[in-house]
Protein backbone atom coordinates (compact mmCIF):
# COMPACT_ATOMS: atom_id res chain seq x y z
CA UNK A 1 0.00 0.00 0.00
CA UNK A 2 1.32 3.41 -0.90
CA UNK A 3 1.78 5.81 1.99
CA UNK A 4 0.53 9.36 1.95
CA UNK A 5 3.21 11.86 2.97
CA UNK A 6 2.20 13.67 6.12
CA UNK A 7 3.32 17.21 5.34
CA UNK A 8 1.79 18.59 8.54
CA UNK A 9 3.90 16.21 10.64
CA UNK A 10 7.04 17.14 8.73
CA UNK A 11 6.25 20.83 9.20
CA UNK A 12 5.70 20.33 12.93
CA UNK A 13 9.04 18.52 13.31
CA UNK A 14 10.73 21.26 11.32
CA UNK A 15 9.29 23.89 13.66
CA UNK A 16 10.54 21.94 16.67
CA UNK A 17 14.04 21.70 15.21
CA UNK A 18 14.03 25.41 14.43
CA UNK A 19 12.80 26.21 17.95
CA UNK A 20 15.55 24.06 19.46
CA UNK A 21 18.18 25.86 17.40
CA UNK A 22 16.91 29.31 18.39
CA UNK A 23 16.70 28.38 22.09
CA UNK A 24 20.24 26.98 21.94
CA UNK A 25 21.57 30.25 20.52
CA UNK A 26 19.73 32.23 23.21
CA UNK A 27 21.08 30.02 26.01
CA UNK A 28 24.62 30.34 24.65
CA UNK A 29 24.25 34.13 24.57
CA UNK A 30 23.03 34.15 28.18
CA UNK A 31 25.97 31.94 29.20
CA UNK A 32 28.43 34.34 27.56
CA UNK A 33 26.71 37.23 29.34
CA UNK A 34 27.05 35.32 32.61
CA UNK A 35 30.80 34.86 32.07
CA UNK A 36 31.19 38.57 31.33
CA UNK A 37 29.11 39.62 34.35
CA UNK A 38 30.52 37.41 37.09
CA UNK A 39 33.83 39.35 37.56
CA UNK A 40 31.71 42.45 38.27
CA UNK A 41 29.09 40.75 40.45
CA UNK A 42 30.25 42.47 43.65
CA UNK A 43 30.12 45.92 42.05
CA UNK A 44 26.67 45.20 40.61
CA UNK A 45 25.40 44.05 43.99
CA UNK A 46 26.77 47.23 45.62
CA UNK A 47 24.80 49.31 43.13
CA UNK A 48 21.62 47.34 43.82
CA UNK A 49 22.10 47.62 47.58
CA UNK A 50 22.68 51.39 47.47
CA UNK A 51 19.00 52.36 48.14
CA UNK A 52 19.11 50.32 51.37
CA UNK A 53 22.65 51.10 52.51
CA UNK A 54 22.10 54.83 52.09
CA UNK A 55 19.30 54.94 54.66
CA UNK A 56 20.39 52.19 57.06
CA UNK A 57 21.09 53.39 60.62
CA UNK A 58 24.61 53.44 61.97
CA UNK A 59 25.86 50.01 62.93
CA UNK A 60 23.56 48.17 60.51
CA UNK A 61 24.88 46.33 57.47
CA UNK A 62 24.09 43.41 55.20
CA UNK A 63 25.08 39.99 56.52
CA UNK A 64 25.21 36.38 55.41
CA UNK A 65 24.65 33.38 57.67
CA UNK A 66 25.96 30.49 55.55
CA UNK A 67 29.35 30.20 53.90
CA UNK A 68 28.22 29.72 50.27
CA UNK A 69 25.49 32.36 50.51
CA UNK A 70 27.46 35.24 49.01
CA UNK A 71 28.90 33.06 46.24
CA UNK A 72 25.47 31.74 45.27
CA UNK A 73 24.05 35.25 45.41
CA UNK A 74 26.74 36.49 43.03
CA UNK A 75 26.01 33.55 40.70
CA UNK A 76 22.31 34.40 40.64
CA UNK A 77 23.05 38.06 40.07
CA UNK A 78 25.46 37.20 37.24
CA UNK A 79 22.79 35.08 35.57
CA UNK A 80 20.33 37.95 35.74
CA UNK A 81 22.92 40.39 34.43
CA UNK A 82 23.91 37.91 31.72
CA UNK A 83 20.31 37.68 30.58
CA UNK A 84 20.11 41.48 30.39
CA UNK A 85 23.31 41.62 28.32
CA UNK A 86 22.06 38.84 26.03
CA UNK A 87 18.59 40.36 25.64
CA UNK A 88 19.24 41.70 22.09
CA UNK A 89 20.31 38.23 20.96
CA UNK A 90 17.36 36.59 22.72
CA UNK A 91 14.90 39.00 21.10
CA UNK A 92 16.48 38.43 17.69
CA UNK A 93 16.16 34.66 18.06
CA UNK A 94 12.52 35.11 19.04
CA UNK A 95 11.98 37.35 16.02
CA UNK A 96 13.72 34.91 13.67
CA UNK A 97 11.43 32.11 14.87
CA UNK A 98 8.08 33.93 14.65
CA UNK A 99 8.77 36.21 11.65
CA UNK A 100 8.01 33.59 8.93
CA UNK A 101 4.48 33.18 10.32
CA UNK A 102 3.66 36.90 10.42
CA UNK A 103 2.06 39.12 7.81
CA UNK A 104 3.98 42.10 6.45
CA UNK A 105 2.01 44.63 8.50
CA UNK A 106 2.52 42.49 11.62
CA UNK A 107 6.28 42.46 11.02
CA UNK A 108 6.25 46.24 10.80
CA UNK A 109 4.39 46.43 14.11
CA UNK A 110 6.68 43.93 15.88
CA UNK A 111 9.80 46.08 16.33
CA UNK A 112 7.98 49.19 17.63
CA UNK A 113 6.11 47.03 20.14
CA UNK A 114 9.30 45.32 21.31
CA UNK A 115 11.11 48.67 21.60
CA UNK A 116 8.26 50.25 23.57
CA UNK A 117 7.88 47.15 25.76
CA UNK A 118 11.59 47.02 26.67
CA UNK A 119 11.66 50.78 27.27
CA UNK A 120 8.64 50.65 29.57
CA UNK A 121 10.13 47.70 31.45
CA UNK A 122 13.37 49.62 32.05
CA UNK A 123 11.41 52.70 33.12
CA UNK A 124 9.44 50.57 35.58
CA UNK A 125 12.60 49.09 37.09
CA UNK A 126 14.24 52.53 37.38
CA UNK A 127 11.07 53.94 38.94
CA UNK A 128 11.15 51.17 41.55
CA UNK A 129 14.88 51.67 42.20
CA UNK A 130 14.88 55.45 42.60
CA UNK A 131 11.38 56.15 43.97
CA UNK A 132 9.72 53.11 45.51
CA UNK A 133 12.62 51.29 47.19
CA UNK A 134 13.95 54.24 49.22
CA UNK A 135 10.47 54.99 50.60
CA UNK A 136 9.67 51.34 51.26
CA UNK A 137 13.00 50.65 52.96
CA UNK A 138 12.66 53.80 55.05
CA UNK A 139 9.27 52.53 56.22
CA UNK A 140 10.68 49.10 57.11
CA UNK A 141 13.70 50.56 58.92
CA UNK A 142 11.48 52.86 60.97
CA UNK A 143 10.76 49.88 63.25
CA UNK A 144 14.42 49.68 64.31
CA UNK A 145 15.26 50.96 67.74
CA UNK A 146 17.69 50.60 70.59
CA UNK A 147 16.70 46.98 71.08
CA UNK A 148 16.16 46.05 67.41
CA UNK A 149 18.81 46.51 64.74
CA UNK A 150 18.25 45.90 61.03
CA UNK A 151 20.75 43.47 59.49
CA UNK A 152 19.23 42.13 56.26
CA UNK A 153 20.65 38.97 54.68
CA UNK A 154 22.41 39.24 51.35
CA UNK A 155 20.34 36.66 49.50
CA UNK A 156 17.06 37.86 50.97
CA UNK A 157 17.74 41.40 49.83
CA UNK A 158 18.60 40.27 46.29
CA UNK A 159 15.43 38.18 46.14
CA UNK A 160 13.36 41.11 47.37
CA UNK A 161 14.75 43.69 44.98
CA UNK A 162 14.61 41.36 41.96
CA UNK A 163 11.03 40.32 42.69
CA UNK A 164 9.74 43.86 43.07
CA UNK A 165 11.80 45.18 40.14
CA UNK A 166 10.24 42.49 37.97
CA UNK A 167 6.78 43.32 39.32
CA UNK A 168 7.15 47.03 38.52
CA UNK A 169 8.66 46.30 35.10
CA UNK A 170 5.72 44.04 34.22
CA UNK A 171 3.20 46.55 35.59
CA UNK A 172 4.55 49.13 33.15
CA UNK A 173 3.60 46.83 30.24
CA UNK A 174 -0.06 47.84 30.52
CA UNK A 175 -0.05 50.14 27.42
CA UNK A 176 1.51 47.43 25.27
CA UNK A 177 -0.99 44.85 26.53
CA UNK A 178 -3.95 47.12 25.80
CA UNK A 179 -2.70 47.97 22.29
CA UNK A 180 -2.18 44.29 21.43
CA UNK A 181 -5.58 43.20 22.78
CA UNK A 182 -7.35 45.99 20.90
CA UNK A 183 -5.32 45.27 17.78
CA UNK A 184 -6.42 41.62 17.62
CA UNK A 185 -10.01 42.51 18.48
CA UNK A 186 -10.24 40.89 21.93
CA UNK A 187 -11.04 44.22 23.59
CA UNK A 188 -12.89 47.26 22.30
CA UNK A 189 -11.96 50.88 23.00
CA UNK A 190 -15.51 51.83 23.99
CA UNK A 191 -15.70 48.93 26.45
CA UNK A 192 -12.43 49.97 28.08
CA UNK A 193 -13.54 53.58 28.34
CA UNK A 194 -16.82 52.62 29.99
CA UNK A 195 -14.95 50.34 32.41
CA UNK A 196 -12.52 52.92 33.80
CA UNK A 197 -13.79 52.44 37.37
CA UNK A 198 -13.19 48.71 37.14
CA UNK A 199 -9.75 49.33 35.64
CA UNK A 200 -8.90 51.56 38.60
CA UNK A 201 -10.06 48.84 41.01
CA UNK A 202 -7.97 46.20 39.21
CA UNK A 203 -4.93 48.51 39.32
CA UNK A 204 -5.46 49.06 43.05
CA UNK A 205 -5.63 45.32 43.73
CA UNK A 206 -2.58 44.65 41.55
CA UNK A 207 -0.65 47.45 43.28
CA UNK A 208 -1.50 45.99 46.69
CA UNK A 209 -0.22 42.56 45.58
CA UNK A 210 2.87 43.62 43.65
CA UNK A 211 4.19 46.46 45.77
CA UNK A 212 6.00 46.16 49.12
CA UNK A 213 3.56 45.89 52.03
CA UNK A 214 3.19 49.57 52.84
CA UNK A 215 0.67 52.20 51.78
CA UNK A 216 3.22 54.56 50.25
CA UNK A 217 4.59 51.91 47.86
CA UNK A 218 1.06 50.89 46.90
CA UNK A 219 0.13 54.47 46.01
CA UNK A 220 3.42 54.97 44.13
CA UNK A 221 2.56 51.95 41.97
CA UNK A 222 -1.18 52.60 41.65
CA UNK A 223 -0.81 56.10 40.20
CA UNK A 224 1.54 55.19 37.31
CA UNK A 225 -0.41 51.98 36.59
CA UNK A 226 -3.65 53.87 36.05
CA UNK A 227 -1.89 56.61 34.06
CA UNK A 228 -0.37 53.87 31.88
CA UNK A 229 -3.87 52.44 31.40
CA UNK A 230 -5.04 55.81 30.09
CA UNK A 231 -1.92 56.01 27.91
CA UNK A 232 -2.72 52.58 26.52
CA UNK A 233 -6.23 53.75 25.63
CA UNK A 234 -4.78 56.76 23.85
CA UNK A 235 -2.44 54.68 21.70
CA UNK A 236 -4.94 51.86 21.15
CA UNK A 237 -7.42 54.34 19.68
CA UNK A 238 -4.88 55.07 16.95
CA UNK A 239 -4.33 51.41 16.08
CA UNK A 240 -6.96 49.85 13.84
CA UNK A 241 -7.97 46.28 14.66
CA UNK A 242 -7.08 43.50 12.28
CA UNK A 243 -9.60 43.17 9.43
CA UNK A 244 -10.89 39.79 10.57
CA UNK A 245 -11.68 41.30 13.97
CA UNK A 246 -14.16 43.82 12.47
CA UNK A 247 -15.61 42.02 9.46
CA UNK A 248 -18.37 40.45 11.52
CA UNK A 249 -19.83 36.95 11.70
CA UNK A 250 -20.23 36.66 7.91
CA UNK A 251 -16.46 36.81 7.36
CA UNK A 252 -15.85 34.36 10.18
CA UNK A 253 -18.43 31.97 8.67
CA UNK A 254 -16.81 32.28 5.25
CA UNK A 255 -13.40 31.54 6.74
CA UNK A 256 -14.72 28.49 8.57
CA UNK A 257 -16.44 27.27 5.39
CA UNK A 258 -13.22 27.60 3.40
CA UNK A 259 -11.33 25.70 6.09
CA UNK A 260 -13.94 22.93 6.11
CA UNK A 261 -13.80 22.72 2.31
CA UNK A 262 -10.01 22.33 2.44
CA UNK A 263 -10.33 19.52 4.98
CA UNK A 264 -13.01 17.79 2.92
CA UNK A 265 -10.87 18.04 -0.22
CA UNK A 266 -7.90 16.53 1.59
CA UNK A 267 -10.04 13.67 2.89
CA UNK A 268 -11.44 13.00 -0.60
CA UNK A 269 -7.92 12.92 -2.05
CA UNK A 270 -6.79 10.46 0.64
CA UNK A 271 -9.83 8.23 0.02
CA UNK A 272 -9.19 8.24 -3.73
CA UNK A 273 -5.58 7.24 -3.11
CA UNK A 274 -6.66 4.32 -0.92
CA UNK A 275 -9.12 3.18 -3.59
CA UNK A 276 -6.42 3.22 -6.25
CA UNK A 277 -4.18 1.13 -3.99
CA UNK A 278 -7.00 -1.40 -3.48
CA UNK A 279 -7.61 -1.60 -7.22
CA UNK A 280 -3.88 -2.15 -7.86
CA UNK A 281 -3.82 -5.00 -5.36
CA UNK A 282 -6.92 -6.55 -6.93
CA UNK A 283 -5.31 -6.44 -10.36
CA UNK A 284 -2.17 -8.09 -9.00
CA UNK A 285 -4.23 -11.01 -7.58
CA UNK A 286 -5.90 -11.75 -10.91
CA UNK A 287 -4.26 -14.67 -12.84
Amino acid sequence: MATIPDSSENTFIGHLLELRRRVLYAVLAIFVGFLLSYPFAQQIYTILAEPLIRIMPAGSHLIYTSLPEVFLTYVQLSLISGFVLALPVVLYQFWAFVAPGLYVHERRLFFPLIFVSVTLFVVGVLFAYFVVFPNAFRFFLSFSGTDITAMPKVDNYLSLIVKFSLAFGLAFQIPVLIVVLVRVGILQIDTLRRGRRYAFLICAVAAAILSPPDVMSMVLLLIPMYLLFELGLLFAARVAPRPWATEGPEAATATESTHEEDIAAAMDAAEASFRRDDEDRSDDRKP
